[in-house]
């Protein structure tokens, strides 16, 4: 299997929009209309870099990541200056639960640490039991749970 990465341009934001209509990213992301706006308003900001992921030149998934000291969140305050927080879902329904996020997310983070973050972490809501096996599976390790202003997280570190 072939996974790509490019560049989230303003032609993907319909497929943003239905894919944040989703079930699987309704849950976890929450309003579709307050994401998309968010995503849309990302997509001319330099610090936060925004992408679709394909398989076999099948877009099907969406993941960005930011340094963490663009974005300070207390729970990620700890972390080494330098390191990439990364968020993701899975658009396509057919495609969740059969190990496309623990494989694309894999390669994301090596990726980032190729490039010469410290690490990289991801902070799942700790009822996302689903999310929290697939970033084990990529090489992610739990740290301990960390308040939010969204709620609790589950800090996980990419350890490879």
């Amino acid at each position: 299997m072939a996974y790509t990465l490019r560049p989230v341009s303003a032609d993907d934001l319909p497929m943003l929009r239905r894919w944040l209509q989703s079930p699987a990213a309704r849950e976890w992301w929450g309003d579709p209309d307050e994401q998309y706006a968010l995503l849309e308003e990302d997509l001319s900001n330099p610090l936060m870099r925004m992408r679709i992921v394909s398989l076999d030149g099948r877009p099907f998934a969406y993941v960005q990541d930011y340094d963490v000291g663009s974005w300070p969140q207390d729970h990620l305050a700890r972390l080494p200056r330098g390191t990439r927080a990364v968020d993701t879902f899975i658009g396509e329904p057919q495609m969740v639960g059969a190990g496309h996020g623990s494989a694309f997310l894999r390669l994301v983070a090596e990726a980032l640490i190729g490039e010469g973050a410290p690490c990289v972490a991801i902070d799942p809501d700790p009822a996302n039991e689903r999310a929290r096996r697939a970033y084990a599976r990529a090489g992610f390790v739990e740290e301990g749970l960390a308040p939010t202003p969204e709620g609790p997280a589950v800090l996980m570190v990419f350890k490879g």
